[in-house]
């Protein structure tokens, strides 16, 4: 049985090495542009990559994700299948690794980056969520992926469009809400995208 995220052990880093998740799944969205991703976690850790797997398929496939963006669709696919973008879940140590090689980014033990071909997700922050996130840890999850997937999709960061709106995806969030109701999600209820003032 999979421990709950509060007994996920959390090293300061790891082996450097990882599991590709052995899933697949069917399209998500109905885009002309397939992105085929591979799932993995770095060894050793306590979250089964098959199981992230099918969380981030699940965020990737959901209503107010992507897929609304009428340019994309996603696709999981396992390990040593043909693919464009790796997610990577990894101890806080070797996440930094991975964000300084890819784009010299100092990500300070704490931050998620998106690197050429790929996505760096924070072992911290996919266990323990963010303090200025309110909401269960799936939620945070769907801002991670969401967040840095925007930004292979070619999104910028944004700011707080003003006090009481949702905050736009692309918004650190983490860095603070600035008046903002925090939100996972790149489009609203009415699948509109939540956007936001310009970073310079």
């Amino acid at each position: 049985m999979t421990p709950p995220p509060t007994e996920i052990d959390i090293p300061s880093t790891g082996a450097g090495t990882f599991v590709t998740a052995q899933s697949g799944g069917a399209k998500a969205g109905s885009g002309p542009r397939t992105i085929r991703y591979v799932v993995r976690v770095e060894t050793g850790l306590d979250i089964p990559p098959s199981q992230a797997a099918d969380e981030i398929a699940d965020i990737l496939a959901a209503p107010r994700g992507w897929t609304n963006n009428p340019a994309y669709s996603f696709q999981l696919v396992s390990a040593g299948q043909p693919h464009d973008l790796t997610v990577t879940i990894a101890t806080p140590g070797t996440a930094d690794t991975l964000c300084w090689a890819g784009i010299q980014q100092d990500t300070e033990g704490r931050y998620n980056c998106e690197v050429p071909g790929g996505v760096v997700v924070n072992l911290r922050r996919w266990v323990q969520g963010s303090p200025t996130f309110n909401g269960p840890i799936h939620a945070y999850r769907a801002l991670i992926i969401n967040h840095e997937m925007g930004h292979l999709l070619g999104y910028p960061h944004t700011g707080c469009p003003g006090p009481g709106q949702l905050a736009p995806v692309m918004m650190q969030q983490i860095k603070g809400l600035h008046g903002c109701i925090a939100n996972a999600w790149p489009y609203d209820q009415n699948r509109h995208l939540v956007t936001g003032s310009h970073v310079p």
